[in-house]
């Protein structure tokens, strides 16, 4: 059923055997009051992003960041053209009754859209066709595209990297809401991208230019691109724009810690232990690779990846809920600005990672609660 709704990653082939990656042997069950919570302080957090970035740029905060000095003209423009964003993803650790804590913002390339925004909406409509769900990310895509296409007139490319299921079906459902949107699109791999020096302009394998592209592909793998330093002579909108490179590293989280220290939204977060319970994370450390979670001094769990050499920064340690051996991380959507659906994921360890759950979720009624 799933497959046929264009979700094809719905399993993890593991050691031991094949297992659920979409579960619905459970669902999460929300009053409008906790729903509340979550659409006030994503937000709020979003607003505090907005405000971070401009206090990064103006005071040039980039060696935290680890932007290479050619590259940092290259965001303060695109922050002062105001070039647009599509979505972002924050990922709060909620209780339901004290407010929703950010652990991370993923700003760039967050996935999981596809099964938030489209599938767990139609498992809402087969099992309790009468309930809700915080849940308009759809719409919400489609009127970003809308807002595009009046201000472009040329094809856009989703590029992602050939090969990988999950991105090639996350940025052909994003495709298909710019499709919905009246735009002209195109798919491209995200290795197939070449430059002509004598126009310079990347452009597709049958030498067109690629004036538009939305990329389901790291800002920081870019810059380290061969091609990376052609970004700065191209004709080329990106999205996410090149300022979003500022809120999808972990560099953000101590930035906004020291400008708004009194937030109930934020984990204190600093470039060292802030004593003897937290979380080290890398900076550019993506689906839950080289975290530690440190109790007492010692570590408790830990992830492996490829992000091991850092920078890290750590968090303060914010205790998650458990159901059933569970628990379970909030993955609020931000799409056009706009606060419009959660996607959850749960895992039995601490850490979410990329092989992690997704569960579908519900708003209770008046009745129910």
């Amino acid at each position: 059923m799933v497959e046929s709704q264009g979700f094809h990653f719905h399993s993890v082939h593991e050691s031991e055997g094949t297992v659920p990656y979409w579960n619905e042997g459970a669902y999460y069950a929300f009053t409008s009051r906790e729903i509340g919570a979550l659409e006030q302080a994503s937000y709020a957090l979003n607003d505090m992003c907005l405000k971070a970035v401009e206090h990064v740029i103006e005071n040039s905060l980039f060696d935290q960041f680890r932007i290479p000095p050619v590259f940092r003209r290259y965001v303060r423009e695109s922050w002062e053209n105001d070039e647009h964003t599509v979505y972002g993803r924050f990922d709060l650790a909620f209780d339901g009754d004290q407010p929703p804590k950010l652990l991370e913002y993923n700003a760039d390339t967050p996935t999981s859209l596809l099964e938030a925004a489209v599938v767990q909406w139609y498992w809402l409509k087969d099992r309790f066709p009468t309930r809700d769900q915080f849940n308009s990310i759809h719409e919400r895509l489609i009127e970003i595209w809308a807002v595009l296409k009046k201000e472009t007139r040329d094809r856009w490319y989703f590029a992602s990297l050939a090969g990988h299921v999950e991105d090639y079906m996350t940025v052909n459902y994003l495709r298909d809401t710019a499709i919905q949107a009246g735009l002209e699109t195109e798919y491209i791999p995200i290795e197939q991208v070449g430059w002509d020096s004598s126009s310079q302009e990347f452009v597709d394998r049958a030498e067109r230019p690629l004036r538009h592209v939305f990329k389901l592909y790291p800002w920081e793998w870019m810059l380290k691109e061969q091609f990376g330093p052609n970004l700065l002579p191209a004709n080329t909108q990106w999205l996410e724009a090149p300022w979003k490179m500022l809120l999808s590293n972990k560099a953000i989280l101590p930035v906004l810690s020291e400008m708004f220290p009194n937030s109930p939204y934020l984990l204190h977060t600093l470039w060292q232990p802030p004593g003897p319970d937290y979380v080290k994370k890398p900076i550019f450390g993506r689906e839950g690779a080289n975290i530690t979670v440190i109790k007492d001094g010692q570590p408790y769990a830990e992830s492996d990846g490829i992000y091991g050499d850092g920078p890290f920064v750590y968090q303060e340690l914010c205790p998650l809920c458990e159901f059933d051996g569970s628990f379970p991380i909030v993955g609020s959507w931000m799409v056009n600005g706009y606060a419009c659906g959660v996607g959850i994921r749960e895992d039995s360890s601490l850490i979410t990672q990329n092989t992690s759950r997704f569960v579908p979720h519900v708003i209770e009624s008046s009745l129910d609660s």
